[in-house]
């Protein structure tokens, strides 16, 4: 927590009237200043209390005991901050991101925890956000608000409720409500959305939105809830239609979904201001994490595509403070502020050397110099993989009494995007069981309830992976988190789903029976508590799996994560069935006449 202003207003002036040392003094650096655009050169910046004392010639406030960095030849900028983003999809824990991020730069995410509360509530969410409370840079939360992201569809670990929402929202270091993923709900005026909404409004926080498509009437009647923002613009065109209605548009780029080529355009093309747009990650994996970068990434994206480097970083730093109502505090480099710096040599590349939070030094010339304890998690956190039953090669047939061939509703993906399409295909039937055709890239696709060990299976195809053989499996299941298994062979999908059974979930490749790569995360089935290297490692193997089982996709392991998702069109699997999401409804897998 940081000491609020007044509380320290008195030790800063000190520092200014020379009558007391800064604790820490960053000398001679070129300021990069996101409230004027500037780039000022030869600046220092004097630090007390966890706040910014001072900015300019400060050679007169250091004292025996002031840290002094030398900044001569980089530059100075605000802590970078991700204003949309779950941590859950980086594998790491709370802790181990935060360790991995600030390294990047970012001093501080807005974290929507709703694939912790999608296992296990509130309490999930209230552990995290404690986690957060102890991370080495700022960890707000934004309160899950849709879970289920649907109802009727699909069976999560644990729902919340508008009193969770409620008293979540009296926890100090939340700050809105994490994206209302319901948007028909929303128009439609669903109780729980709308009281949601409301008690957030009441608080004075912003629910935060994500609103992939839809008619005129029904944005406007999206907005007129209150929701503020969204992170699902994926074409210039659609930005330009949101921020034309007020909407804070998110600019994503994340492992998979990669949207700032097209939506940064409304900048580059067409000169628009900018104080309604934001740069944020939403779901990256450990790889793109810790060879790419964190929200230091977008900035460096947006700079490729032609944005100005001051800009860009003002996309992830005071309009983020802005949206959420904190720049009071955060944001910018200013007096008063807290110090949460950046030092770069270069602005385009967007690498840190070094960086201070609250005006503490926690990486020096690209290496962390302090660690944060590890945050213990309740054994029952390590025990969230529930099936009810040992699975079969059986378990995953599509038995029908058609006869020879059947027309299907198969799940189509789509590289490096969210959506997915519906795509009709004939597959034959062998003794009573709808079989997968590889000459048409079709294979089997199954979600399984995993949290009420009822053996729940809904079975399905999918096309796009182009998997060739073996099975691939997942805990991650955005967002009800079920056990997603997809293969060839229904006997090595077996195999996945017990492997993931039996060490408390995690993702897994199998081959012939046999286990080929995976990574376990113990952590509720959707985090490890490894360290970066290790992590690293298992994660770079899983690709590797992938590979072998002979899908040439970018970061499909993202893609098979969502593809339970019903939320987002066109169609998807649940553990209940197979869900039109253009409809919000269960339809049947074989087709009927009208298919």
């Amino acid at each position: 927590m940081v000491k609020p202003l007044y509380k320290v207003s008195k030790q800063l002036m000190d520092v200014v009237q020379g009558k007391a040392y800064a604790d820490t003094v960053i000398t001679n650096g070129t300021l990069v200043n996101v409230v004027t655009g500037e780039l000022i050169e030869g600046i220092d910046v004097a630090m007390k209390d966890e706040r910014i004392a001072f900015i300019g010639d400060a050679s007169q406030m250091i004292g025996e005991a002031t840290l002094v960095v030398n900044a001569t030849g980089k530059y100075i900028a605000p802590g970078l901050m991700d204003g949309h983003m779950h941590v859950e999809s980086t594998m790491f824990s709370v802790t181990g991101f935060s360790e991995a991020a600030v390294k990047k730069g970012t001093t501080a995410v807005f974290m929507d925890p709703h694939e912790m509360a999608n296992v296990f509530g509130i309490e999930g969410v209230k552990r995290m956000h404690e986690e957060g409370r102890n991370a080495p840079i700022h960890v707000f939360t934004t309160f899950p608000s849709c879970v289920p992201a649907t109802d009727g569809l699909e069976d999560a670990g644990a729902k919340i409720s508008v009193e969770d929402v409620e008293e979540g929202l009296m926890w100090d270091g939340v700050v809105g409500l994490g994206e209302v993923m319901n948007y028909p709900g929303v128009i439609h005026r669903d109780e729980k959305m709308i009281g949601e909404i409301e008690a957030t409004l009441k608080q004075g926080y912003q629910p935060t939105g994500h609103f992939p498509e839809g008619t005129i009437e029904d944005l406007t009647s999206y907005l007129l809830s209150g929701v503020t923002s969204c992170h699902e613009t994926v074409t210039k065109e659609a930005a330009l239609e949101k921020l034309r209605f007020g909407m804070t548009v998110m600019i994503r780029e994340g492992s998979a979904w990669q949207d700032v080529k097209e939506v940064i355009k409304v900048i580059t093309e067409d000169q628009i201001e900018t104080d309604h747009l934001m740069l944020v990650t939403d779901d990256i994996y450990p790889e793109t994490l810790i060879n790419q970068g964190q929200i230091n990434h977008v900035v460096r994206r947006a700079i490729e595509e032609g944005v100005d480097p001051v800009t860009a970083i003002k996309l992830a730093t005071l309009n983020t403070a802005r949206y959420f109502k904190l720049d009071d505090d955060y944001g910018s480099l200013t007096p008063g502020k807290v110090a949460d710096i950046i030092l770069l040599d270069d602005l385009t590349s967007m690498d840190i050397t070094d960086v201070f939070v609250k005006g503490n030094q926690i990486v020096k010339e690209t290496q962390l110099i302090k660690e944060t304890p590890a945050f213990v998690y309740p054994k029952h956190y390590y025990q969230s993989v529930n099936v009810g039953k040992v699975l079969t090669a059986e378990d995953f047939y599509f038995n029908t009494t058609h006869q020879q061939s059947v027309n299907i509703n198969a799940i189509e993906v789509i590289e490096n995007s969210a959506r997915t399409k519906k795509k009709v295909v004939e597959l034959p039937i062998n003794n009573g069981i709808v079989e997968s055709d590889l000459s048409q890239d079709v294979i089997k696709l199954s979600c399984i309830d995993r949290h009420h060990k009822t053996g729940q299976i809904s079975n399905q195809f999918v096309t796009g992976f182009h998997i060739k053989r073996g099975a691939v499996a997942s805990t991650v299941a955005h967002d009800s988190h079920n056990l997603l298994v997809m293969g060839v062979s229904e006997s090595d999908m077996a195999v996945a789903a017990n492997y993931l059974s039996d060490i408390g979930g995690g993702m897994v490749c199998v081959l012939d029976g046999e286990v080929i790569a995976s990574v376990p995360l113990p952590i509720a089935g959707l985090m490890s508590d490894l360290k970066e290297a290790d992590l690293l490692r298992q994660v770079e193997g899983l690709k590797a799996g992938w590979v072998r089982l002979g899908s040439p996709l970018h970061a499909p392991f993202m893609t098979f994560s969502l593809i339970a998702l019903p939320v987002i069109p066109d169609i998807r699997i649940s553990n209940r069935g197979l869900v039109d999401v253009t409809t919000f409804s269960l339809i049947e897998t074989i087709c009927s006449e009208e298919c």
